[in-house]
């Protein structure tokens, strides 16, 4: 006897029940993100994208599987991976602009705007050239490389793919709210927590911080404290053995070999090559009618500083223009000011003021004004990524140990250089430009390299270097941190 239309139409009905059950189930279990790419690829980056000045900038680029295959080829070995620290240790601080500066000093507020390159320059009297020049604070450093790295091409969230990791503590900022503090403790507390927190994350172990690097824009020395004198300058930051495992690049480095200096920020930010160029044909063709300028103020607190014998001579001279940057002076805090004067003269003189080096270089390398060097700690053993490694090619160097040691007349000096030396040296100013300047990073264009370009590329190679050490089984902590007694020292022959 045949069995019931019913049951095994039944039968079929479940069947085909379990096996759209099974469909539906292995569809809701693929993963789509295979047909776009990776998690990392299309990943977005969790930064505060606010109005400035608080604003940092995402990296917009649009990742896409055809786009991964293209980015694997032009940036093996230049992946950048950025902690995404707490926010106590950036934002935050910009949050807080107001507290970053000493009540006698001016508020550093107003140069957070444009991306910490400051208010734009709206009337410039004809002596600048266009719409990208800002008053830009020198302490703004940390700020600005923040968002260049967030625009750079060959970022990754995947760390195991990075060459390099950036660490985007605002150390110069941190650190002035707290170097005038009595209380040592509170002066190391920040750059403690944040090595703490840094030394935890996975990264870490890889290479124990070799391949990790941060920025600051205060000279390194502001984080070298030998003791725990209250009277001693600074914090221990980089003397702390997970600090030491780490690159910081700043405006002026220290002695030891694991900080390398980086151009102080200028006013001039480029959009792109073109504006670069117009800049450097006019700085050709500018008139020099004083033969050298020292911007400034003496320093008679410091007993070796030779700033009053210069003045003095710069005064007595015809052809020497000085501007006076002591207290209660506007004239320096004017970037038309400077900018009007280096443009107008030959020579600019750049000795050591508080610290060995000045952001008044780069003003004057920027004018085509040819810098002369007292102190082979300004500029010779600071910059050694940005400026050639002759010096003679781009600057004048009178060796001035102390004010004993000044010479009678830094004008005769300056005569005494020929017509054709002083065009090739000034030839060779102009062609520094684009190296020292750091360009917009809303810009579009990469025709040409900056001052960031540049680093970014040498700390790349220093952990490469960092990493055949490891290969060819040697100890990677040999002589990536050492001390150099011999930086500042005048060389024996000089030229």
């Amino acid at each position: 006897m045949e069995k019931p239309i019913m049951g095994k139409c039944s039968n079929e009905f479940w069947l085909a029940s379990f096996v759209s059950f099974v469909l539906c189930f292995v569809l809701l279990c693929f993963d789509y993100t295979t047909l776009l790419g990776s998690a990392d690829e299309r990943v977005t980056f969790k930064v505060n994208q606010q109005e400035n000045p608080l604003g940092i900038m995402k990296n917009k680029t649009n990742l896409g599987t055809q786009y991964h295959s293209f980015k694997d080829s032009v940036c093996s070995g230049r992946y950048i991976y950025i902690h995404d620290l707490p926010s106590r240790f950036n934002q935050d601080l910009l949050k807080n602009c107001k507290s970053l500066t000493r009540g006698t000093h001016s508020s550093m507020c107003p140069y957070l705007v444009n991306l910490g390159f400051g208010p734009e320059i709206d009337n410039s009297e004809g002596v600048l050239s266009n719409k990208s020049w800002f008053s830009t604070n020198q302490f703004m450093m940390e700020v600005i490389f923040h968002n260049k790295v967030m625009q750079y091409k060959c970022l990754t969230k995947n760390s195991t793919l990075a060459s390099a990791i950036f660490v985007p503590f605002y150390a110069g900022l941190d650190a002035s709210l707290y170097l005038w503090n009595p209380n040592i403790t509170v002066r190391d507390s920040s750059g403690k927590d944040l090595l703490r927190w840094v030394s935890k994350q996975p990264e870490w172990k890889r290479m124990w911080g070799r391949d990790h690097f941060l920025v600051a824009g205060r000279i390194s020395w502001d984080f070298r404290r030998k003791t725990d004198n209250v009277s001693d300058w600074g914090s221990k930051f980089r003397f702390l053995p997970e600090s030491m495992n780490m690159t910081m690049l700043s405006v002026e480095s220290s002695s030891w070999k694991n900080d390398f200096a980086i151009p102080y920020p200028t006013y001039f930010h480029p959009s792109n090559h073109i504006e670069v160029l117009q800049w450097q044909t006019r700085m050709r063709n500018q008139n020099r009618p004083y033969l050298f300028t020292f911007a400034g103020a003496p320093r008679p607190e410091l007993e070796k500083s030779i700033r009053g014998k210069i003045i003095e001579q710069c005064q007595a001279s015809r052809v020497c223009k000085f501007i006076d940057c002591s207290s209660g002076g506007k004239n320096c805090d004017n970037p038309v000011n400077v900018m009007r004067e280096f443009q107008s003269s030959v020579y600019c003189l750049q000795p050591s003021g508080d610290s060995y080096t000045r952001r008044s270089i780069f003003d004057s390398i920027l004018s085509g004004c040819i810098p002369v060097f007292f102190h082979p700690g300004s500029a010779y053993s600071q910059y050694i990524w940005h400026f050639p490694k002759n010096h003679t090619k781009y600057s004048v160097f009178i060796p001035v140990k102390d004010v004993k040691g000044m010479p009678e007349s830094i004008e005769k000096i300056l005569l005494g250089i020929s017509k054709d030396e002083e065009v090739g040296m000034r030839e060779e100013v102009i062609r520094l430009i684009p190296k020292i300047v750091y360009s917009n990073p809303k810009a579009k264009s990469e025709s040409f390299e900056d001052a960031f370009d540049i680093a970014v590329k040498r700390i790349l190679y220093r952990v490469e270097d960092v990493r055949r050490v490891i290969r060819e089984g040697g100890d990677p902590s040999l002589g990536f941190a050492d001390g150099d007694d011999y930086k500042y020292t005048f060389p024996q022959k000089i030229g």
